[in-house]
């Protein structure tokens, strides 16, 4: 099985390297990914400008460095690589729960795999103020790789590591109601500029990726590209119908 790994932070990001050699006992592996963080970039793709695929030195991995985006990897790597079987990407240096999925270069690089037709798994680990332990993590992630791959394909997971798990639970992405806010500062030249800084209004619901992972889960959530809201889009065909 032919494995492309990636990420958003960037390809000299520990966890990388972790999910790269968690994957290696699972098939071939090849890391194509950003060569500098590219966190919050979404399902961003770079059209105004050419690419780069340089080679990149990984502890005995083929690797490559991409000057773009987490999407732009997975676009690049799998056009270097005649099959892709499974695309990892991650592991991300924070959690990506909840409306997080809707920003995240992680997860975006996953989706542009599954854009291609390609089964995806994007990794996450929670911090609480400071790097997650990996090699802690490494035995749970082979044992999230086992459990997805004997799952129907293609599939699009996300996953989402607390920093001690005790178990792994599939759990439905939280929506929760944000109060954003504009946090306005100084730099040291006196030029003024802002920090936007979310917080939820309200605990995770039971059930969901938030809730799971603060009682020490793995959290898997299945995604999937369409994003029709079929209960309006029902209404929407109830209304035409009496209209007419």
């Amino acid at each position: 099985m032919r494995i492309l790994v990636t990420n958003d932070d960037g390809i000299y990001s520990p966890g990388l390297l972790a999910l790269a050699e968690v994957a290696a006992a699972f098939g071939e592996v090849r890391v194509v990914a950003p060569d500098v963080e590219q966190s919050a970039m979404g399902q961003a793709i770079t059209i105004t400008r050419p690419l780069h695929y340089r080679a990149t030195p990984m502890g005995g991995l083929e690797a490559y460095r991409v000057n773009g985006t987490p999407a732009d990897c997975v676009v690049l790597g799998t056009h270097h690589w005649d099959r892709v079987d499974l695309v990892l990407s991650g592991i991300n240096l924070g959690s990506n729960l909840g409306h997080e999925i809707w920003h995240s270069g992680t997860v975006a690089a996953a989706k542009q795999a599954a854009l291609l037709g390609i089964p995806a798994i994007a990794f996450s680990a929670l911090m609480n103020g400071r790097e997650p332990e990996f090699d802690l993590l490494k035995p749970w992630v082979g044992r999230v790789l086992e459990a997805l791959l004997r799952e129907p394909r293609p599939f699009l997971i996300n996953v989402n590591l607390p920093a001690k798990p005790k178990g792994i639970l599939w759990a439905r992405q939280s929506v929760r109601r944000y109060e954003g806010r504009i946090v306005p500062g100084t730099d040291p030249m006196g030029r003024a500029h802002f920090w936007f800084v979310a917080h939820p209004d309200h605990e995770p619901e039971e059930g969901t990726d938030r809730w799971a992972v603060g009682h020490n889960f793995i959290a898997l959530t299945p995604l999937r590209l369409d994003l029709t809201d079929e209960a309006r889009l029902g209404q929407a065909f109830q209304l035409a119908a009496l209209a007419d």
